[in-house]
């Protein structure tokens, strides 16, 4: 039976931290920023920890 493949854009976008949580970045942070305000740049900018409920389907597309 052949290997199973890491899913190539999960890679780019998850990344497991060292207690098992599933780090992301927030969405709409990449363009049109110049309407956003500051607060909201400035709130979108921060880390964000996958909800608990996704854990189990990111892990799965995150196999090595």
């Amino acid at each position: 039976m052949p290997k199973m493949k890491t899913n190539s854009g999960s890679k780019k976008r998850f990344v497991l931290t060292g207690s098992g949580k599933i780090k992301r970045r927030h969405a709409y942070h990449s363009h049109i920023l110049t309407k956003k305000t500051k607060k909201q740049k400035r709130n979108l900018n921060h880390v964000a920890i996958v909800a608990p409920v996704d854990n189990k389907r990111i892990k799965a597309l995150l196999v090595k």
